[in-house]
């Protein structure tokens, strides 16, 4: 938990256990099935980022305001649900560090079980109130827009790098800026706060989905718990890639050919992984996620001086340097 202050971690990490008490309550179903088939993602551990997001904005105001708890409650739910409809799409074998709800069930399983936590969330939302409701249908528009962005073939006009930051602003961006903002707004913070937390959020979520694709790349599997060139084999064009091909070099002749064409075998995937995580692209797409924290933090100017502010800060440089 990247914060300095004593007193401040020691609170978040209670209300934690609070969200994590509540997740658990609000998995339950009748169907035995889809509360197992639920379960099996929450106990795979993940790093709560969203929900910890919304308490640790909620220190900007009222934190025990009524409302941050079932709010945090809230975007985990949401960022579940899309994580088994994502790894039907991906027809991914491993989700952190076991294996995916499909591989273990199949894709009919995973599906429902998607379903049902969106439900849950919209449940829990409508305790929140009609203007929760209206961002959380917003929120869940961009979310399912970025994933359907990312199955299109940009136009023949499209700069295909701006194509990929529009899917991560939706897929992932726009979440994480929901659970800044909630956690603001439930906590009674100025609507010039709750604006500037939500920039913060939404640049800090977009480093978070371009780092954990720059991962794809230079991890393996024991540290980011998921299967290295996921993205490579499904095609999916992420920052180093499009740096690389940006490359005029005739010494990555070879790299490129392998980008653009399938990576289904697993000798040229793992060609394909040597050559890009020695290529300067690497480098590139680091230094651009460390641009994004420094925007997010630059929104911070409206808070105080303080231990939320530090947080905050520490946050989004742990975002953009995590290793895993």
């Amino acid at each position: 938990m990247p914060v300095l202050d004593g007193r401040l971690e020691t609170r978040l990490r209670s209300r934690m256990a609070e969200v994590e008490a509540l997740l658990e309550r609000e998995i339950e179903s009748e169907a035995s099935f889809v509360t197992e088939a639920c379960r099996h993602l929450l106990h795979a551990g993940g790093k709560r980022i969203r929900p910890l997001l919304v308490l640790m904005a909620a220190e900007a105001g009222d934190a025990d305001a009524p409302g941050v708890l079932t709010a945090a409650c809230v975007v985990e739910l949401t960022h579940l649900a899309s994580l088994y409809h994502d790894d039907v799409m991906d027809e991914a074998a491993l989700r952190r560090g076991a294996d995916s709800a499909n591989a273990r069930w199949d894709n009919h399983v995973a599906i429902l079980a998607g379903d049902w936590l969106f439900s849950k969330s919209s449940e829990l939302t409508a305790q929140l109130g009609p203007e929760a409701v209206r961002i959380q249908a917003e929120t869940f528009t961009r979310l399912v827009e970025g994933q359907i962005l990312e199955t299109q073939t940009p136009r023949s006009d499209e700069d295909l790098l701006d194509h990929y930051l529009r899917v991560v602003a939706g897929k992932t961006g726009s979440l994480i800026a929901t659970s800044a903002r909630y956690g603001a707004m439930f906590a009674g913070t100025s609507p010039e706060v709750v604006t500037a937390l939500s920039t913060y959020g939404e640049r800090v979520g977009v480093a978070f989905q371009l780092s954990d694709d720059i991962l794809d790349v230079g991890s393996d599997t024991a540290e980011s718990g998921k299967t290295p060139g996921t993205d490579l084999r499904e095609g999916v064009p992420t920052l180093p890639v499009l740096f690389a091909l940006r490359s005029t070099d005739p010494g990555d002749d070879r790299l490129r050919a392998l980008l653009c064409g399938p990576l289904d075998d697993d000798a040229q995937l793992g060609e394909a992984l040597r050559l890009l995580r020695a290529h300067p692209a690497m480098t590139e797409a680091r230094a651009y996620v460390l641009r994004l924290a420094e925007e997010a933090t630059a929104a911070l100017d409206v808070l105080d001086e303080g231990p939320v502010k530090e947080a905050l800060v520490a946050f989004a440089d742990l975002i953009a340097t995590r290793t895993a």
